[in-house]
């Protein structure tokens, strides 16, 4: 019985001082060192990109415990961009804010900043390793307010290859898109990818438009509109043309097609051209590594002045202001433009170079987008209002599939940008 209960007692013993084995590994560095543990609150709402930051994030997780002694606990929350808008704002209104979270530049800091959320990060050491061009997209009375993950430069994708085969020039006019159209269909070839399950994707003719128009025959539009002058009336023979050319000759079911189904449609060659941005690169090779794609602008008249290239800085990384981890968060930041690892993470993500930093090669598909910008063919992507573009999701989206008037779309988009303005009085 003694005996028994003596190898009892030493399995216990023994079973305690390993478990106590594993828990140091946990929580001491390669030094032995014990480590504060620390919790981690991200939110991006990337999903597409899940593996790279995954993989980068484990990457600052091992730097820190080595350098700063810390063992990090990231919860990494990554919602659709259906869902995010609407998630984060709750989540920061209701104290329950992540510490580190991903805005858009043009159009959310603005807002977050006079809402008291954003951390002003101008003296941190990221700020001196990016590009001057790209800075201000991400200052507000001169403080640096996030750092610029994407910087865009969009219109439409189009194949190449389909071009090539049938004797197609990129069109630079309204009425050079309807004869592209007229000899795609004529061979047998879909002209337009339409997946417009996602309410982002339709959307996305409003910027084009906007920021077109107020560069040229419309100068000014959004300052009116900001000063509760202007009307999207002023934009109605702009943008309905071509949203309808697109809308008419596009693949079928669009309204059961995302962004995912639609990448792979584009990539397999089920339609020639598709109104998204490059940031949807990354999806297309996943389908096929092998497609000849290119960036050129979106016509939206018959005056080629208008065809301009789309540029400015979308998704960002901001850190919130009342944070509880502040330092981690702000180490985090810096280590999104890190000396060694940054390169990697940008190329991952099929994103532009913004910093001296980023050593890889421009992606084959920007270079003519690029000769468009070193022409001077490009406005800065328009400052709309969030949520004059979450009304427009769903006002395009119904546009798009019969249920909403021309009228309809117009009014709408003026009453959420007068609304706007009364919020932000």
């Amino acid at each position: 019985m003694k005996k028994s209960f003596v190898v009892l007692l030493i399995l216990i013993l023994t079973g305690g001082l390993l478990a106590a084995c594993g828990s140091s590994s946990s929580s001491t560095n390669s030094s032995g060192e014990k480590l504060e543990k620390v919790d981690l609150k991200v939110f991006i709402s990337q999903p597409r990109f899940k593996e790279q930051y995954e993989t980068y994030l484990d990457q600052f997780v091992e730097k820190q415990k080595e350098e700063k002694g810390r063992d990090v606990n990231i919860k990494l929350e990554m919602p659709s961009v259906n869902q995010a808008d609407q998630l984060l704002k709750t989540r920061l209104a209701s104290g329950d804010s992540p510490d580190v979270f991903n805005l858009h530049a043009i159009n959310d800091i603005p807002t977050y900043d006079k809402a008291g959320y954003l951390e002003d990060l101008s003296d941190q050491p990221f700020v001196d390793t990016i590009y001057e061009t790209v800075i201000p997209a991400v200052t507000k009375d001169d403080r640096v307010l996030a750092v610029p993950l994407e910087t865009l430069q969009w219109g439409f994708l189009y194949n190449k290859d389909i071009f090539a085969e049938y004797n197609l020039e990129v069109p630079t006019t309204l009425t050079e898109l309807e004869n592209v159209i007229k000899t795609l269909e004529e061979n047998d070839i879909t002209p337009f990818i339409r997946a417009y399950k996602d309410t982002y994707i339709p959307q996305l003719f409003l910027p084009l438009v906007v920021g077109s128009a107020n560069e040229t025959s419309n100068k000014g539009f959004i300052d009116n509109m900001n000063e509760g002058k202007g009307s999207f009336d002023e934009l109605k023979d702009l943008m309905f043309p071509v949203i309808d050319l697109v809308n008419d000759h596009g693949t079928d079911r669009p309204l059961e097609i995302g962004q995912d189904q639609g990448a792979a449609d584009f990539a397999n060659g089920k339609a020639a051209m598709w109104v998204q941005g490059p940031w949807m690169a990354e999806s297309i090779e996943k389908s096929n590594g092998d497609i000849n794609f290119g960036v050129a602008p979106l016509p939206i008249s018959d005056d080629p002045s208008q065809t301009l290239i789309n540029l400015g800085t979308s998704t960002s990384l901001a850190v919130y202001k009342d944070s509880k981890v502040k330092d981690v968060a702000l180490d985090f930041i810096n280590y999104i433009m890190d000396e060694q690892d940054s390169s990697g993470l940008y190329e991952s993500l099929a994103f532009n170079p913004i910093s001296e930093l980023h050593t890889f090669p421009l992606y084959p598909w920007l270079e003519e987008s690029q000769s468009y910008i070193e022409e001077g063919k490009v406005y800065q992507d328009p400052s709309i209002p969030s949520a004059v573009k979450s009304e427009s999701e769903k006002l395009l989206q119904s546009y798009l599939a019969g249920d909403k008037s021309q009228e309809d779309v117009l009014k709408g988009l003026d009453r959420a940008w007068q609304q706007f303005l009364e919020v932000n009085k």
